[in-house]
């Protein structure tokens, strides 16, 4: 038998071995991605980090549409970041250690984190030689291979003490926007031709100004870096159950080492249901930008986007990216912060009609899309509709695009890590699946 009639067999098989009744789901009260009749979360767990809010329950027990909330160890996201535009100072490394710690430090122990950080940030020679000799094209899956290859040189990779995690973590904080830009660098020289040159990290700048620095030199304004902080801080965390950080929590229950659990974490954060999302949405932006002729024109709006809608446009899927969330209805107060942030950005850079085309499509996206469905359920953006346009802004290239969202989600990872490995009672994630098959009786070999 040939080898690839034998894979088509194999996959063929697939097709029959796959096949499960959805009505068996509701047979046996089976949560679907872990997720309730009424589109709710299974509450799996119980955490002091995080803190997701899109609905109430009224006294009935029905979800009832709320406006959006994200609090960070029970401070709420804008209280966080309007200090931070009010006073243009950088942010990330003060909410890193809210995060790990539980606590706003002072301008003191501020002082000393961030000097903490710096020093972290170089990476060993080894770790630099091995950049240069991996090869591909998706700096996520090198994210990941570098982050595995960091156990190596840890003198104490397996310790899941408090100190040594706080260690680790510290760690991956600081060196990740390294490894990101120096892959970046090393894909453009190696893909596109471009020359190469390494930067090292500077003890003067925030980490959103070394990141840019070791992408670009000189090449990027004060609200360019800025901006990134922001990004950063509001990617930083979003509660223990979105996808890579309940990736992170399930190994983490294992006592797997830091360094495969966040290798976990990252491939999780890679899909496009996921962190790969903010790609799709700006991808859509610049299609919108070319097909619809009067980016002020709200009949031709709705008419494309109600044509995508029913897959007759764009990519055929029946998807608006970057509407709706899985927890947040009427609003993703992320992507309220972004919108903010992406209008002081247009303004720097003279694109201001491009952000007043995408706050149309946002507007008009969310309507055409309740019409679809039917629903009076309100949609809203989330972080992926804005964050794109930002980046692109900027001037960060695609493919960094969800590599600079695990820069920032390591954060809630690692703070997530800490607190699974540290809290009484603690056990191994292990749900059940139940098996719905019938039993087949053996058949020898010597009569299949």
């Amino acid at each position: 038998m040939k080898k690839e009639y034998l894979i088509y067999k194999l996959s063929d098989a697939v097709k029959s071995t796959c096949k499960i009744d959805p009505e068996e789901f509701t047979k046996f009260g089976v949560k679907r991605g872990l997720r309730n009749d009424d589109g709710s979360g299974v509450l799996v767990g119980l955490t002091n980090i995080g803190n997701v809010v899109g609905y109430e329950r009224d006294a009935d027990g029905k979800l009832q549409p709320t406006e959006g909330k994200l609090f960070y160890r029970g401070y709420e996201l804008d209280d966080l970041v309007s200090p931070l535009l009010e006073e243009k100072r950088f942010g990330f490394e003060e909410i890193a250690y809210l995060l790990l710690s539980g606590n706003l430090p002072d301008k003191e122990e501020l002082s000393a984190f961030r000097e903490l950080l710096n020093d972290n940030m170089p990476l060993d020679h080894r770790t630099i030689v091995h950049l240069i000799d991996l090869e591909g094209t998706n700096i996520m899956n090198i994210l990941a291979r570098c982050v595995l290859e960091m156990y190596t040189f840890d003198p104490n990779p397996d310790d899941i003490s408090r100190d040594n995690l706080m260690r680790q973590s510290i760690e991956l904080i600081a060196k990740l926007p390294t490894i990101v830009a120096y892959a970046y660098n090393i894909y453009r020289h190696s893909v596109q031709g471009r020359s190469l040159h390494i930067g090292h990290p500077r003890e003067d700048l925030s980490l959103a100004e070394n990141f840019l620095y070791m992408l670009k030199n000189d090449d990027y304004t004060s609200l360019d870096a800025r901006m990134l902080d922001l990004l950063l801080v509001i990617q930083a965390e979003h509660g223990g159950g979105n996808n890579s950080t309940f990736t992170v929590r399930v190994t983490s229950s294992t006592r797997t080492d830091t360094y495969s659990s966040i290798a976990a974490g990252i491939g999780s954060l890679k899909g496009p249901l996921h962190g790969g999302a903010n790609i799709k949405a700006i991808n859509m932006f610049h299609h919108l930008k070319e097909q619809i002729k009067d980016w002020t024109n709200i009949d031709e709006i709705d008419t494309y986007l109600n044509r995508m809608l029913t897959k007759e446009a764009y990519d055929k899927s029946g998807l608006i990216y970057g509407i709706g969330h899985a927890v947040y209805t009427m609003s993703d107060p992320r992507a309220e912060e972004l919108k903010r942030l992406a209008g002081e950005l247009a303004r720097e850079k003279g694109r201001e009609e491009e952000y007043e085309f995408l706050k149309l499509i946002e507007q008009e996206g969310k309507k055409c899309l309740m019409n679809f469905r039917k629903s009076k359920k309100p949609v809203c953006a989330n972080l992926d509709f804005y964050s794109g346009f930002i980046y692109e802004m900027i001037g960060l290239p695609q493919e960094i695009s969800t590599p600079i969202f695990a820069m920032a989600r390591i954060v809630g990872w690692t703070a997530h890590r800490i607190e699974e490995l540290n809290f009484e009672g603690r056990r191994i994630i292990r749900p059940a699946y139940k098996n719905t098959l019938k039993r087949n009786v053996y058949t020898p070999l010597a009569r299949r």
